[in-house]
């Protein structure tokens, strides 16, 4: 491996139907044991769902979603010596955008319900108007960052 340069990172390629990057990113997470077509199946349903539910565009109302829920900071370990210690780090864009999308798919998996697609539709609907669990994490990120800082 080169030490010269970083590998460039490559782009999602946008969904064919709504033509949103943040669509196949959230396609890319629903994905389990390689069924891309049912992954599909289940983002697109949710967003069909979250369009009848909230008679608004599906797309906005996930980038509104993903936007409340990215952290704004996260806690790695560092070795100093022979301790390890919780140091708080911001987060780029990218990594803030994936890991509220794991966040969202986690939280769905983890709802009762019958189908995914409307686990995951009213957990976006809910991060959209800052309720649901996975604001809850958010919020639980951001107290163990406070509370770092005051030790």
């Amino acid at each position: 491996m080169s030490r010269r340069s970083r590998a460039q990172r490559k782009l999602a390629d946008p969904d064919p139907i709504y033509s949103s990057r943040l669509v196949t990113l959230l396609i890319s997470r629903v994905l389990q044991a390689g069924k891309k077509s049912l992954a599909q199946k289940i983002v697109y349903n949710a967003l069909e769902t979250i369009s009848t539910k909230t008679e608004e565009n599906p797309v906005l109302v996930l980038e509104k979603a993903v936007k409340n829920v990215t952290p704004g900071v996260e806690v790695k370990s560092r070795r100093v010596g022979g301790s390890t210690y919780q140091v708080p780090i911001e987060i780029r864009a990218y990594r803030g955008t994936n890991v509220s999308l794991k966040w969202i798919t986690e939280f769905a998996r983890t709802r009762s319900g019958k189908s995914m697609a409307v686990k995951l539709s009213n957990e976006i609907i809910d991060a959209a108007k800052e309720t649901g669990n996975s604001i809850r994490k958010k919020e639980q990120v951001l107290n163990n960052y406070y509370t770092r800082i005051l030790l």
